[in-house]
Order: C-alpha cells, then sequence, then structure tokens
C-alpha cells in the first residue's frame, strides 16, 4: 500500500471514530432529556395516565393530550434512546478496538432494555415504590454509562499525558469517586421521597418545622429529612473535592473545569430544591431538581474518570493491555477533551 492510500485510510478512519465520538455525545444528550422528560411524568401524577405498556391505550400513536401527553411522550423518547443505543453498541462492536469499550456500550443496550421493562412493570403493578425506585436508579445508572462512553469513544483519551501526583491524601481519583458515589445516593433517597410523595411532608425551607432538629413523627418525615441532611453530605463532599483541585491541580483544565461546573450545579440545586418546596412542589422547579441533580452526578462522574486517566494512567485498555502514556509535570498537560 502506497504513502498516499495509507493516509488516505487512516483519515477516513479518524473520521470514523470523531463521527462516534458525536454519536456518543448525541446519546448521552438524548438520554439527559429522558430523564427530564421522566421526572416530568412524576412531578405531573401521570405515571397512571396510560394503563397498559408497552402500547398506549392499545396504539402506538395515543390522543396526545392530558397527562398521555407527559406518558406517552416519555415513553417515545426513551424508545428513540433504546434505538440509539442499539445502534451504539453496533457501531462500537465494529469501529472500536477497546474491549472494555466495547462490552461497555453493550451493557448499555442491555441496562436500556432492563429500563424499559421496569418501566412498564411501574405501570401495571401500579407504581409499587420499590420498582419506582429501581426505574430512577437504573436511568441515572444509564446516564453515567452514556457520559462514561461519550468520554473514553473521544480520540483524543488515549493521548493524553499522565501528570504526577500532587501527594494529596486522600487521592484525588478515590476522593472524586466517593464524591460520585454519594451524590448517586442522595438521588436514590430523592426518589424514594419522590415516589413515596413525601416531598411536602416538611412544608417549611431551609428550616424543618421552624427547627433545625425538628421531631420526625412519621416514615416521609424522616424521609425527606434524611435528603436534607443528604445534601449537606453531598456539598461537602463537592466542595472538599473541588478545593483539592483548586489547590493541587488548579492548572489542570480538565480537572479544573468540571470542578467549577460542580459547584456552579450545586448551587442550582440547592436553589431548585427550597423553590420545589415553597412553591408546593411546582412542575417546572421540581422537574428541574431532578435533571440538575442528574447533571451534578454526571460531572463528578466525568471528573473522576478523568481523574483515573490522568493521574493514575488507568481506562486506556487497547486489545487487553494498557497503554503507557509519558508522566508529565504538573501544569505540562494543556489537551482539551469535551464529552
Amino acid at each position: 500500500m502506497t504513502d498516499k492510500a495509507e493516509g488516505a485510510r487512516g483519515a477516513q478512519s479518524a473520521g470514523g471514530f470523531r463521527g462516534l465520538h458525536r454519536y456518543a455525545r448525541a446519546l448521552a444528550a438524548a438520554t439527559f432529556v429522558l430523564i427530564f422528560a421522566g421526572g416530568l411524568v412524576t412531578s405531573t401524577g401521570s405515571a397512571l395516565a396510560v394503563p397498559d405498556w408497552p402500547l398506549s391505550f392499545g396504539k402506538f400513536f395515543p390522543r396526545m393530550e392530558g397527562g398521555v401527553l407527559y406518558e406517552h411522550g416519555h415513553r417515545m423518547i426513551a424508545g428513540t434512546v433504546a434505538i440509539m443505543t442499539l445502534l451504539m453498541a453496533l457501531w462500537a462492536w465494529r469501529r472500536e478496538d477497546r474491549r472494555f469499550v466495547r462490552n461497555l456500550a453493550l451493557f448499555a443496550f442491555a441496562l436500556v432494555i432492563f429500563q424499559a421493562v421496569l418501566g412498564g412493570l411501574t405501570v401495571l403493578l401500579l407504581l409499587p415504590l420499590a420498582i419506582a425506585v429501581s426505574h430512577a436508579a437504573t436511568a441515572q445508572a444509564f446516564f453515567c454509562l452514556t457520559v462514561a462512553l461519550a468520554l473514553f469513544l473521544n480520540p483524543q483519551w488515549r493521548t493524553l499525558a499522565r501528570i504526577e501526583p500532587a501527594g494529596e491524601r486522600p487521592r484525588l481519583p478515590l476522593l472524586a469517586a466517593v464524591t460520585t458515589a454519594v451524590i448517586y445516593i442522595q438521588i436514590l433517597v430523592g426518589a424514594v421521597m419522590r415516589h413515596m410523595g413525601a416531598g411536602l411532608a416538611i412544608p417549611d425551607f431551609p428550616l424543618a418545622f421552624g427547627k433545625i432538629l425538628p421531631p420526625l413523627e412519621s416514615i416521609p418525615e424522616q424521609i425527606n429529612f434524611a435528603h436534607r441532611v443528604g445534601a449537606i453530605v453531598v456539598s461537602v463532599m463537592v466542595w472538599w473535592t473541588a478545593i483539592v483541585i483548586l489547590r493541587s491541580y488548579g492548572r489542570q483544565p480538565l480537572l479544573r473545569r468540571p470542578a467549577m461546573a460542580m459547584l456552579i450545579l450545586l448551587a442550582v440545586q440547592i436553589t431548585l430544591g427550597g423553590v420545589t418546596i415553597l412553591s408546593g412542589r411546582a412542575v417546572l422547579p421540581t422537574t428541574a431538581h431532578v435533571a440538575v441533580g442528574a447533571a451534578l452526578l454526571a460531572t463528578s462522574l466525568a471528573l473522576t474518570l478523568r481523574a483515573y486517566r490522568l493521574i493514575d494512567g488507568r481506562l486506556v485498555e487497547h486489545d487487553g493491555t494498557e497503554l503507557s502514556a509519558l508522566r508529565a509535570p504538573a501544569g505540562a498537560m494543556r489537551q482539551r477533551v469535551t464529552a
């Protein structure tokens, strides 16, 4: 093969990888829209507006009015995301040489199918709490998978130079991972509260029944208060992670930017939580509260993956073998990766 033909083939391959990365980003964006749509279903009380599944009143396209608009609209978006995920898995298995990325794409398709089944059971079994919460938990996990795929499929991911650890304790990758786990648990507690109808079990904010530590006489009140305490824990973890990054890795834009984004999202999320209560769970702030929580989780996950990639040199498997990367001094890396 001539040098010219080899170059043309390489350019075509690079274009294919860029296309796959753009498609992964589109899938993550569509999943975020799906989470917002799911939040609308719960916020408007439309989960049982359509009593059957997988069809809606025995039709693919029922009359879109009232709660049916939200519930069937949610199903249509979910179907679109499922098809996009299948195409993603097929494309990744055809073009991607890293086994763990191919397997991740395949697992994402299995998870979105499982998520659809949970959604159907939620309707057919008339909103049992355990299945409804599992449906919400799986949705967040699937969103995280799409964000991870978008990161891994960026052509620049494998070429990032490692940076010297700053010697912080705990190490940033571990701290970021714990922060991500804490945010996910907080979202699960919020899902329990939402599906129990306990969002207004404590009707005032920021105090609870006018006190810092109120008497909690019912399970809904206890769940609601646990969610508020969880918000404090999340705030501490996000600020801790951001401070470590700004002090030790402030010259690394791939770490600094998501850290700053997390602080902004945290402020927006707490504000939306307060507005949700004070407005009596108005639809828009309640739904936005769900969506921003998902955005905060995804941003924390992206930060965690970047920390492991840049500091530990992980997540760069190639044909079953981890790629080696040159270690660069702190502050030397300037590559820009967007997910």
